[in-house]
């Protein structure tokens, strides 16, 4: 009797199957969540918050009035431009509560299915006025339960010293991300332009829907949920240098808020200039103003593997910036995008395309040279009983910046345009000195130096 073989398990790229459907599925909630938030600001201050359509919000007077008690009396676009930012700060605060619910209660596969389907509640109640701020909880509860757990879901594919495998993995789920963002804007800013804001939205929560298929069509290949009673084990103690290297990564973390604030308004009061200040008619054709917020993660797409081969290229000559220096150069072409902005509002008339494009592109660059830098700085520096925790509570930066953006917003209509970017401009330069200034201490104190 012949030998019977067995075929080889199928992969992905060479990797567990399991990595294609968490690609694929974290994609489509990219391209939804993208597309959305490409179009949310300009929707709220040019058509829900207006005079005729705010009053059929359920709940908003409350919601209004509560806003208005800790950030003071707030015009149409102040409001528009503070709801944005905190629903994009909490979009990073939420997933720190997700991972405890899917660690003691849930487990990660519940977790990830249950956000799936609330984000696609989400976005398709955002298709009407009156459940807005449903809408918006549904989307905040819901990415909270997604976005973690699927990334840790990426780890749990690999055993723990294989290490090489896992950054293979990061780095395919990472061209998802990517590549949602890139075309969400691209898709539902076009429909909305065409077949009105509603229609946008309505795609958002479609396409949220397919990654929820893609998911459950994976169910099989996906990692078991590991056992949710937590063992019972001593304390671990850190002693005073280990504290003193937590503070550090603090400071380290606290210091790129700035570049996030200089960063992170181009998806809120960015979007309100360029509709306002610059010429979108190209060849007969209007482009929607949501399109330049896939420029910012295009640049990163491209970008990266250029700016990786950049630092081979400096690190051969014993040239390559550390993590501190690397954080000051991010926040150092901030500055440079921000002032383009300030110096293109003294100029008459509308600016053309390439202004709001080459801000975007800078941003897209800067946000990798301060932001992948920050996170690898505390996996390789965090002390172990803690590292997990502070690579979970760096994400808290971006809830603040995100918050402070928005309320930064509302000074666009008590400012010239110039020094609202130039303000924005000083941020970024705050953040670089900080970076600079104190790059000898911090890394002293991280035993790097």
């Amino acid at each position: 009797m012949p030998a019977t073989t067995t075929a080889p398990p199928r992969t992905f790229l060479g990797q567990p199957m399991a990595l294609a459907y968490l690609c694929f599925t974290e994609a489509w909630e990219r391209f939804s969540y993208y597309g959305m938030t490409s179009i949310l600001v300009l929707y709220m201050s040019q058509s829900l918050l207006m005079p005729g359509h705010v009053e059929g919000i359920v709940g908003f007077a409350r919601f209004r009035a509560a806003l208005e008690s800790v950030f003071g009396p707030m015009s149409t676009l102040a409001l528009a431009s503070q709801i944005m930012g905190l629903y994009s700060g909490l979009v990073y605060f939420t997933p720190v509560l997700g991972g405890w619910i899917a660690d003691r209660l849930t487990g990660r596969r519940a977790a990830v299915m249950a956000g799936a389907m609330l984000m696609s509640a989400g976005h398709l109640a955002m298709a009407f006025d009156a459940s807005f701020l449903l809408a918006l909880l549904l989307l905040v509860t819901g990415s909270g339960l997604l976005k973690g757990n699927i990334s840790t879901q990426v780890g749990e594919l690999y055993a723990g010293t294989d290490g090489e495998g896992r950054t293979r993995a990061f780095t395919l789920f990472s061209m998802g991300i990517n590549i949602g963002a890139v075309a969400g804007p691209l898709t539902v800013g076009l429909l909305a332009q065409l077949h009105g804001w509603h229609a946008g939205f309505g795609l958002a929560g479609m396409l949220m829907l397919i990654g929820l298929a893609t998911y459950v069509a994976g169910f099989r290949h996906l990692p078991a949920d590991r056992p949710r009673t937590l063992p019972a084990q001593a304390r671990v103690r850190m002693d005073r240098q280990q504290w003193r290297i937590v503070a550090a990564l603090a400071a380290v973390a606290a210091i790129t808020i700035f570049q996030t604030i200089a960063y992170a308004q181009n998806t809120n009061i960015g979007l309100i200039w360029i509709d306002r200040s610059t010429d979108l008619d190209l060849l007969g054709f209007h482009v929607p103003v949501a399109w330049f917020n896939a420029i910012d993660p295009l640049a990163s797409v491209v970008g990266a593997p250029l700016l990786l081969a950049l630092w081979r290229w400096q690190a051969t000559r014993g040239r390559e910036p550390d993590d501190l220096g690397k954080i000051a150069t991010g926040a150092g072409l901030a500055l440079a995008a921000n002032l383009l902005l300030a110096l293109a509002c003294l100029s008459r008339g509308p600016v053309t395309l390439a202004v709001p494009l080459i801000y975007n592109a800078v941003l897209g660059v800067a946000f990798l040279y301060y932001w992948p830098p920050l996170l690898a700085l505390i996996s390789r520096a965090a002390p172990a009983p803690v590292k997990g925790t502070l690579m979970g509570a760096v994400f808290l930066t971006l809830f603040v910046g995100y918050t402070v953006v928005g309320w930064l917003g509302g000074f666009f209509e008590h400012m010239t345009a110039a020094q609202f970017w130039a303000m924005h401009a000083a941020i970024a330069a705050t953040g670089g000195l900080l970076a600079f200034g104190l790059r000898r201490p911090l890394l002293r104190a991280l035993h790097i130096a």
